[in-house]
């Protein structure tokens, strides 16, 4: 009974061990692909992870030189900037001109919204008094329900 216990520890003790190991063994492969998909090539101009040129694979192999001297990812990030410019990041920076890539799209979205608000309104108070304006539609008169109603009975059966 006492053996059986010590190998349940071990064996829990080794499952709890391996991920680790492995997990250790993964974080640079995983550190450089969150890397490669927040920085483009400077030639072809896509994400670095998409890039199949030359200059991508140079880059690649730059970002993991950085990754196994232990550099955090804004270093890395920082070294990519100061080798290959601005341009080589994917997201755009949060001032100047570069700011107007995630202000023009909300602006736009709520420019939108309200012409599509408007236009309804005034679509709606448009039917809206249409109704008003529209003439009272009259029954047929006798002598189109006598003339009717003979030439239904004809048809009779």
């Amino acid at each position: 009974m006492r053996r059986l216990r010590l190998s349940l520890v071990l064996l829990a003790l080794a499952a709890l061990l391996l991920p680790t190991a492995a997990g250790a063994a993964s974080a640079l492969r995983t550190e450089l692909n969150e890397i490669e998909g927040e920085v483009m090539c400077p030639v072809c101009g896509t994400l670095l992870e998409l890039a199949e040129s030359p200059q991508a694979t140079r880059e690649k192999a730059f970002i993991e030189k950085l990754v196994k001297q232990g550099q955090s990812k804004d270093e890395i990030k920082q070294a990519l900037v100061d080798q290959y410019g601005d341009e080589v990041l994917a997201e755009p920076k949060g001032s100047g001109f570069s700011l107007s890539a995630y202000v023009v799209p909300i602006v736009a979205f709520i420019v939108a919204i309200v012409l599509l608000a408007f236009a309804v309104w005034k679509w709606r108070r448009a039917a809206g008094s249409r109704d008003d304006k529209r003439p009272e539609v009259e029954g047929p008169s006798d002598e189109d329900r006598e003339r009717l109603d003979a030439d239904l009975a004809r048809y009779d059966l």
